[in-house]
C-alpha cells in the first residue's frame, strides 16, 4: 500500500469492549465482506468493487492481515504483563 498523501481530518475509536465481534462473510455472486461489530454498529471492509478483486485488493487485505496480527499480539503481551498471566487469554 502506498503512504498516505493527505493529512488525516477525522479519525473513529471504536473500543472492542463485551460483545464486539469480527466476521468475514462468503457470497457466491459478489467478493467477501469483513464485518466489524461494535454492538448497534457494524463497519464493513470489502473489496474496490462488488464484483471483482483487484491486485490492489490482495495487497490491502494482506496488510490488514499483517496489522491484525501485530495487534493480536501486542494486546496479548500488555493483558499478560498486566495480569501476570502466560498463555491465550480466554
Amino acid at each position: 500500500m502506498k503512504h498516505r498523501r493527505t493529512h488525516r481530518i477525522a479519525a473513529i475509536t471504536l473500543n472492542a469492549g463485551s460483545g464486539a465481534q469480527v466476521t468475514h462473510h462468503l457470497y457466491p455472486s459478489r467478493t467477501p465482506v469483513l464485518a466489524l461489530d461494535f454492538g448497534a454498529l457494524s463497519v464493513l471492509v470489502t473489496t474496490s468493487a462488488g464484483d471483482r478483486v483487484t491486485a490492489s485488493d490482495v495487497e490491502f487485505a494482506r496488510q490488514l492481515a499483517r496489522e491484525a496480527d501485530q495487534f493480536a499480539r501486542a494486546v496479548e503481551r500488555s493483558f499478560h504483563a498486566s495480569t501476570g498471566k502466560r498463555g491465550m487469554a480466554a
